[in-house]
């Protein structure tokens, strides 16, 4: 039996996807790329912005109608999933099955109950635990892994979804994160991404080592080269989380601190809980720490009641701060959410003609530090094959750029010292690479 997984969203969405990949190669299932090809069709999906959102409905009109030509069972999983509940089948009848994130552990009794005609749902918070600890498989080929060490937000941004639809934070146990990492390592991952809504409050609540402690711990685990993690909430960014920047030579020097919007006003309207010199202040903590650190970004133009002095002290810390990048956003409402019916609302045309102003002023600053990196020689892990070029290599600096570069196949998944050569507004192109002297064993 075939499947397919359609997947939408962020990091958090791709781990999920493996995770349920795993769940039913392990039974026997093989898995494609293309839904025509498949079975079994899994959309696994995203509700953070209305654009996901509207490329999901998008997709299973198409789904609707292989469906009706093969007979392929189809099914929903993630965020739409458990933002809909039950009435996700008025929209979409033809479905056979439909599971919230707590409950992808169960994806191959979804598949089982489909085949017999018996669609299941369940938007339950009661298996958030055991999806937790799904260990998805990855191959000898694999260099890097993404690790969850909980799931679900209390923070309420009043224009975020997230504790909706994933729930309240939940925290693994120290020990099964470090068994877990351990056995990465053993497997030849030289690369493990720590995963959650918000990291930095990583069992803030519970009897466990904190999240400092936790990747001190990890940073002492054979194998492992590079530690990452993903989100940070910048009220949550602790002295003790900063020190390990420096500190901790396997974590890698990058941080994705979104911070949403430059103007206090608008800060407070999102339910953020610190200003914008309180969020300067702890990026300038983190450059006194680590002064080769890259700082990313999220940020939201058009929150309602922004207005042109909001706008521009955005785009003041946008230049006060030097970004290496910025995701950034129109804003949309999302249900559920309070933001959703705050007065104010921003003509669509304005917040994309802030969005364009902001867009233009990162890519500069972006274009202008990939430039300053010429001549440097760095240490990239090499991932893959280039999508630029079937004669190039590609793979991340310890600072999350993109390094595309000519080398021999044996430098695949290695971690090799590459010169800059040029630097362009997306990626690096490197020159003379070697590998390093030093490799993990």
């Amino acid at each position: 039996m075939k499947f397919c997984i359609e997947n939408f969203g962020c990091q958090m969405n791709d781990h999920d996807m493996e995770k349920m990949a795993s769940l039913l190669a392990g039974e026997g299932m093989q898995r494609v790329g293309d839904a025509k090809k498949a079975d079994v069709v899994i959309v696994n999906t995203c509700c953070i912005r209305e654009k996901a959102e509207q490329k999901f409905y998008s997709l299973m009109g198409r789904l609707r109608a292989v469906k009706e030509k093969k007979g392929t069972i189809v099914g929903v999983t993630g965020c739409i999933a458990q933002m809909e509940k039950e009435d996700i089948l008025k929209r979409l009848p033809f479905i056979d099955f439909s599971l919230g994130p707590s409950n992808i552990h169960k994806i191959k009794k979804a598949v089982d109950r489909a085949m017999c005609n018996e669609p299941l749902l369940d938007f339950s918070e009661n298996g958030c635990r055991e999806s937790l600890l799904i260990r998805p498989g990855y191959s000898q080929e694999s260099v890097k892994a993404y690790v969850t060490i909980m799931k679900g937000c209390n923070n309420f941004c009043s224009y975020c979804v997230v504790p909706y639809v994933r729930g309240r934070e939940s925290s693994r146990d120290s020990r099964d994160i470090l068994q877990e990492v351990a056995a990465l390592g053993n497997k030849g991952i030289k690369e493990v991404t720590l995963l959650g809504q918000n990291v930095n409050s990583y069992n803030n609540k519970r009897d466990d080592i904190s999240f400092p402690e936790l990747l001190r711990e990890i940073n002492g685990i054979d194998g492992i080269e590079r530690i990452r993690f993903v989100t940070s909430h910048p009220r949550d960014l602790s002295p003790e989380l900063i020190d390990c920047f420096g500190g901790l030579e396997k974590l890698c020097e990058h941080i994705h601190l979104p911070f949403q919007s430059g103007s206090d006003r608008i800060l407070k309207l999102m339910n953020r809980g610190y200003s914008s010199d309180e969020y300067t202040a702890k990026v300038e903590a983190l450059k006194d720490r680590c002064s080769d650190i890259a700082v990313t970004a999220d940020c939201i133009v058009g929150f309602p009641g922004e207005d042109e002095e909001d706008f521009r002290k955005t785009m003041d810390l946008i230049e006060d701060i030097q970004f290496d990048g910025i995701f950034s956003f129109a804003f949309s409402p999302r249900r559920f959410t309070v933001a959703s019916t705050m007065p104010g609302k921003v003509p669509q045309s304005k917040a994309l003609e802030r969005l364009h102003h902001l867009q233009k002023l990162q890519r500069e600053i972006t274009l202008s530090k990939n430039r300053a990196m010429e001549g440097q020689t760095i240490e990239v892990l090499v991932e893959d094959v280039s999508r630029n070029s079937q004669e190039e290599l590609t793979g991340r600096t310890r600072t999350n750029k993109i390094v595309n570069f000519r080398g021999p196949q044996t430098m695949m998944n290695r971690l090799v010292e590459v010169t800059i050569a040029k630097g362009y507004a997306n990626s690096l192109k490197g020159e003379g690479a070697k590998l390093k002297e030093v490799q993990a064993c």
